[in-house]
């Protein structure tokens, strides 16, 4: 649609910050930003009143799960409870009504983290709900799953059962080497193939429908680009591009596969290309891996520079996938072959780790003559260590931060581990003002979590420090906030990191992330001016309208 949409307020998000009053949109490009006198429009384009509504450019999804999001619509969701009894019954009497006939497979969404110890749950207590079939209930950080004997048995995982990444992606033995039913990452995914051959079913695979119903969803909160942090069904890539060829993909995408060690990282990287080559075009591409440096806080395997609070021989600093020299060998790889890297990492040796090897990294490749060409990306960061703060900015590491976990809704089961460190957790205004990049996310795995994808609230969260999801209560949290209160971001901030700042994560910087000449028009039109309104009730900011390269996708203008 050529279009010449004036008597806004235009947040451009370009290096100046300029605010304008007027975009004209010609073939799906800005054709020009600034004042509405200065600019005679296209003959045939549309001339749109906003009505003083403030637009923003396209905003930017830069870590987040569509695909895991559509594998879970099948998925049980459990009462919001931290009382075992409750949830055991509600698994119990489900099972009840539902016949391993009609259900082969329960896997039910989320118990509280904090239900447990530290070696969490068993088998036989779940056993004791139903034992016909397997069962898997996913924990609250989407990082630990309990399962029952059954879905052990079918599994084929015994004691003599080879952990995937002893100590990050296992199971968890009693003293016996028996798996106990607990099972942290994804470890049971490697074996679950066997499962399915034995029950002679599978989930439903993802569509471009079933996509679809999530990137709409997106799409409709104001999103038009996203990175999807794990690419590992081939299936739900095509969809995406199906999606595509269809005029119906809402978005450009930009998706990760998974390495874990130097080992495989010549078969990851080859995978990456044949996607690309496979799937890629002008709105998908496939140029980045994915690492899990180390676990998350909430499991007690994050990776810390002094033991846990709860060890009392103070030795435990949790799991690491691999040292600073195996992870400056892969970044040096990865820049030959021009491959960009996106970490997740939690605990503050993670984040030191993680700097250390691009100090070292780019040291080397600048005394061999390589010119340093790829992007690194560090995920969550919940943990930094004050000393490293200003590194990434020296380092031109990219921050990518989960906006809507910055109040009660997550975290809170890793004080434990933690202690008096955990009340220096989520603060990244050390990180901006340092200048580093720093992206924002929503890093939804579930169909019950998406409304959370909404950037709005994952900004009233940040700006606030208190989630509308969970019940404020000061004394857990002084000044009814997640500590600490000044750890609280700025609308312009937030804003930033949703546009500018993400699309250099993406690689999107001469396309996405703000409104300038000869970038796609892809905007948002607002309800509200979010600079204007009370933070608290930033999540009530609603798209009257998303343009995404010139097309209105969700709304009207």
């Amino acid at each position: 649609m050529d279009a010449f949409l004036t008597n806004g307020r235009i947040i451009t998000s370009d290096a100046d910050d300029t605010v304008a009053d007027a975009v004209a949109v010609l073939d799906g490009r800005v054709a020009f930003v600034g004042r509405a006198e200065d600019h005679s429009p296209a003959p045939g384009s549309r001339l749109i009143d906003l009505g003083g509504r403030t637009v923003l450019p396209g905003l930017i999804d830069a870590h987040t799960h569509p695909t895991m999001v559509a594998r879970s619509a099948w998925h049980i969701s459990l009462p919001d409870t931290d009382d075992l009894d409750e949830i055991l019954t509600f698994v119990r009497e489900y099972g009840e009504r539902h016949s391993p006939d009609e259900a082969p497979f329960l896997y039910f969404e989320y118990y509280p983290s904090t239900l447990f110890g530290e070696s969490g749950p068993t088998k036989q207590m779940l056993d004791a709900a139903i034992s016909d079939r397997p069962v898997l209930l996913q924990d609250f950080s989407d990082h630990a799953h309990w399962v029952n004997s059954r879905m052990i048995e079918l599994l084929g995982v015994t004691r003599d059962t080879p952990d995937p990444v002893p100590g990050l992606e296992m199971f968890v033995r009693d003293d016996a080497g028996e798996p106990t039913g607990y099972i942290l990452e994804m470890a049971y995914e490697h074996f679950i193939d066997r499962m399915y051959d034995a029950i002679d079913w599978r989930p439903p695979s993802v569509t471009a429908e079933s996509m679809a119903a999530v990137l709409d969803h997106l799409s409709a909160n104001g999103v038009t680009s996203l990175f999807e942090a794990l690419v590992e069904d081939e299936g739900a890539l095509s969809a995406v591009a199906e999606l595509d060829r269809q005029g119906r993909l809402p978005v450009t995408y930009e998706g990760a596969p998974r390495f874990r060690t130097r080992g495989d990282l010549d078969e990851a990287i080859a995978t990456a290309r044949r996607l690309d080559r496979t799937y890629g075009g002008e709105r998908i591409r496939i140029r980045t891996l994915k690492l899990f440096l180390d676990g998350t806080n909430e499991s007690g395997n994050s990776a810390v520079l002094a033991p846990f609070d709860n060890d009392p021989a103070h030795a435990d600093i949790g799991e690491i996938q691999m040292d600073a020299a195996e992870l400056t060998q892969c970044l040096l790889t990865l820049n030959a072959a021009r491959i960009d890297l996106h970490i997740h990492m939690v605990g503050d040796r993670a984040f030191r780790v993680a700097c250390d090897a691009v100090e070292r990294a780019r040291a080397l490749g600048a005394a061999a003559g390589s010119p340093w060409r790829i992007r690194v990306t560090f995920a969550h960061c919940e943990l930094i260590d004050p000393a490293d703060m200003a590194r990434p900015a020296h380092l031109g590491v990219i921050v990518n931060w989960t906006t809507h976990w910055s109040g009660g809704y997550f975290g809170e089961e890793g004080r434990g581990y933690l202690g008096d460190r955990w009340d220096r957790m989520y603060d990244f205004t050390a990180i901006a003002e340092s200048g580093a990049t720093l992206a924002f996310s929503s890093d939804v795995v579930s169909m019950s979590e998406l409304h959370r994808a909404n950037p709005f609230f994952g900004m009233q969260v940040a700006a606030t420090r208190a989630d509308p999801d969970v019940p404020l209560d000061p004394q857990r949290y002084p000044d009814s906030v997640r500590p600490s209160a000044h750890a609280r971001l700025s609308i312009a901030r937030l804003i930033r990191g949703h546009t500018r700042d993400a699309a250099v994560q993406l690689r999107g910087e001469e396309r996405i992330g703000s409104l300038e000449v000869g970038k796609d028009a892809s905007l948002v039109v607002l309800s509200d001016d979010p600079f204007t309104v009370d933070p608290a009730r930033l999540s009530l900011v609603r798209p009257v309208a998303v343009m995404f390269q010139g097309k209105v996708v969700a709304g009207a203008l």
